[in-house]
């Protein structure tokens, strides 16, 4: 992947990893726009960063999806990397009394939105690179967020097809895996003791550096190189 020159589109880019691929990308000499559902989050990156373009738009509706890709179509069509970042973890168990309700808005952020939002940009004349954000539970899942884990098994699964089917396009598509890391997805104080989300990043445009399509960092590297049984090892632990 080409890492700067780009316009690049992060998707949930005002915090956790969306922030810090937001920050380095503006480092390595990128335009960039975010995404999200908070104007106020948006905002504050954007003033402390004035170079930054910034959309409002709730990933979840169909509708929203379909105004953002028409507006960057519209005002900036030579954007050439779409960033599939956004996602939202629950915490939940199946017998709780709201559990489908979650699960469907999780499904909806982290299932239909990247699947939405490919199927429109590679419409894009320009577009060169699709990145996708997936987990370390793409492998074993936590089965305190169980419909997440699943998700990103999806995403995961659907990252390597995409990785074939759009070669006759010449778009290159691009997998980061990360661990748990140090950001309040699924909640505040969830993740405290976790590495940084800037050791993460490091890691993963190292990786980019050496022209690799998937970037890995500490737990999801040994889980996308382990084996049958390193992997019930690995659920074992993690759901004690």
């Amino acid at each position: 992947m080409q890492l700067s020159g780009n316009k690049i589109l992060i998707t949930g880019g005002a915090s956790g990893i969306g922030l810090g691929l937001t920050e380095r990308f503006l480092e390595e000499g990128n335009t960039v726009i975010i995404c999200g559902r908070r104007a106020s989050a948006l905002e504050e990156v954007q003033q402390r960063h004035p170079a930054l373009i910034t959309k409002v738009c709730d990933l979840g509706s169909e509708d929203e999806r379909t105004a953002l890709y028409r507006w960057i179509a519209a005002q900036h069509p030579d954007l050439n990397v779409l960033v599939n970042n956004a996602g939202i973890q629950q915490w939940m168990n199946v017998d709780d009394d709201n559990f489908y309700e979650r699960a469907k808005e999780e499904v909806a952020i982290n299932v239909m939105a990247p699947i939405h939002l490919t199927s429109l940009f590679i419409q894009l004349p320009k577009l060169t690179t699709i990145m996708n954000v997936t987990s370390g539970l793409s492998f074993t899942p936590l089965t305190k967020t169980p419909v997440y884990s699943a998700t990103k098994a999806f995403f995961h699964s659907l990252t390597l097809s995409l990785q074939y089917l759009l070669q006759k396009k010449n778009i290159e598509v691009v997998e980061l895996i990360p661990p748990a890391l140090n950001t309040d997805l699924g909640g505040k104080g969830l993740h405290d003791q976790a590495p940084p989300v800037s050791d993460f990043i490091k890691a993963v445009f190292d990786q980019l550096k050496e022209g690799k399509t998937t970037a890995t960092f500490g737990f999801s590297e040994a889980m996308s190189k382990a084996g049958p049984e390193e992997l019930k090892a690995a659920f074992a632990r993690m759901n004690p």
